[in-house]
């Protein structure tokens, strides 16, 4: 059956990535009409959590907020993201700049294994294009989709551009592989999910809001001794966007627990809260909020 799926899905898939751009965006513009004004998808979550977030903003505000952000949210995900399977190096690289490459390059050279860690923010997709500029061995942390065919697919892409896609669980796995065979290694996390609240080792205020805090990068940064180095990407303009590598440390277990994951965190808030339409509000990051359990 996935098979089928896969077989009558993906040449549609196909077939639109290799659409023009201003094509794409046109298409774009009106499922933004279909998906704000006539469905609503996911309305209550996302004007809940601008809500949350920004108390001080008026309903008028909350709404231009949440107009842009879908606005930007239908383009990632049916225009940007379809696009990554044909998209040629040369033209994702024009579209999605990478400053302070220089840094990787140093701490490749001192024989460091690095962790990349940024936010569901602005564009993270075409960040795998970083691979195609540095010495590294390049992995990025992922979900895989429940498509076996597809997610073979999705993982084939990301190869085109030197990224090798790890699942969740596999992760644990492949660095311990690779730091017994000495491959140096650049891994590529999303730190602004939520955990599961009885899972959760660390609580703390992300955008005012007290809730449990992932901590997955830094657990395994101090395990393997790996740099961690943020990433923080700003949207240009429709489809061009820059992203800037910031080290912040090369010495994890110098640091507190928990501590480089509350120095991300702020980090990931102050580009949230200058442009917060480019946040991806969709996500229920706050469903846990203030239910810290209590051990007994």
């Amino acid at each position: 059956m996935q098979l089928i799926v896969f077989l009558l899905f993906y040449p549609i898939l196909w077939f639109f990535s290799i659409l023009p751009f201003k094509v794409l965006y046109f298409l774009s513009d009106c499922l933004y009409v279909v998906a704000y004004h006539i469905i609503g998808y996911r309305k209550k979550v996302v004007f809940g959590n601008l809500k949350l977030v920004f108390p001080e903003k008026d309903k008028k505000e909350i709404q231009n907020i949440a107009k842009e952000f879908y606005s930007h949210f239908i383009d990632i995900f049916f225009v940007e993201m379809v696009k990554s399977f044909t998209m040629s190096k040369s033209e994702i690289t024009k579209r999605f700049k990478i400053h302070n490459t220089e840094l990787l390059d140093k701490l490749y050279e001192e024989g460091k294994d690095a962790i990349l860690l940024g936010a569901h923010y602005a564009n993270w997709e075409w960040l795998f294009s970083l691979n195609l500029k540095i010495k590294y061995n390049g992995y990025a942390v992922y979900k895989k989709v429940n498509n076996k065919y597809l997610n073979k697919k999705i993982e084939e892409t990301r190869g085109r551009f030197n990224t090798t896609l790890i699942p969740t669980k596999e992760i644990f796995d492949k660095m311990a592989e690779n730091a017994n065979n000495n491959i140096r290694s650049l891994y590529g996390f999303l730190g602004d999910q939520s955990p599961k609240a009885h899972k959760a080792h660390h609580w703390n205020t992300f955008l005012g809001v007290y809730v449990p805090i992932y901590t997955g990068a830094e657990f395994l940064a101090k395990k393997y001794n790996m740099a961690i180095v943020f990433f923080k990407t700003k949207k240009i303009k429709r489809g061009y966007y820059e992203s800037t590598l910031e080290l912040l440390t090369d010495n994890p277990n110098n640091f507190d627990n928990y501590e480089l994951t509350d120095n991300f965190l702020k980090k990931a808030e102050q580009q949230i809260i200058e442009t917060p339409q480019y946040y991806l509000w969709t996500h229920k990051r706050f469903k846990h909020k203030d239910k810290k359990p209590v051990k007994n």
